[in-house]
């Protein structure tokens, strides 16, 4: 089974995304942070929300193994941009929420994910992520 999907770009960070597909386009910018109007979005947002749908979906597949409802939880990915030696390099912060549920059991449940989520081992020994159970 597989699965593949493009996109497409002109103008870079301040361009216009779309996906191939025609299925959505968005505006680009710099952030403000980084000197741009941010009026627009910026791939670190568009990495944020696919990594945590993706990384959600792990723990959807794994809740039942570690007596979690996967369903409940929140997952919110924190992505960070910022100036290296050499370039610009990435951080990713994943915070999950279960509510009710046991934090041993959910820190179980989230170091679990981070092995099968493909985002997770895409970024892997690449990207430092930081797992945080709130």
């Amino acid at each position: 089974m597989s699965y593949t999907t493009s996109a497409s770009t002109k103008g870079g960070r301040e361009g216009r995304a779309i996906l191939d597909n025609g299925g959505l386009a968005l505006a680009m910018a710099f952030p403000k942070e980084l000197g741009g109007n941010g009026e627009g979005h910026n791939p670190e947002q568009l990495f944020a929300l696919g990594y945590s749908a993706c990384y959600g979906q792990a723990i959807v597949a794994l809740g039942r193994k570690h007596g979690i409802d996967g369903n409940t939880a929140k997952i919110t990915c924190q992505v960070t941009l910022s100036k290296d030696d050499v370039s610009f390099a990435l951080a990713v912060e994943l915070k999950v929420h279960v509510p009710g549920a046991d934090p041993a059991a959910v820190k179980a449940l989230v170091e679990d994910a981070h092995q099968i989520c493909p985002y997770s081992r895409a970024t892997r020994n690449n990207v430092p992520v930081t797992l945080t159970v709130v």
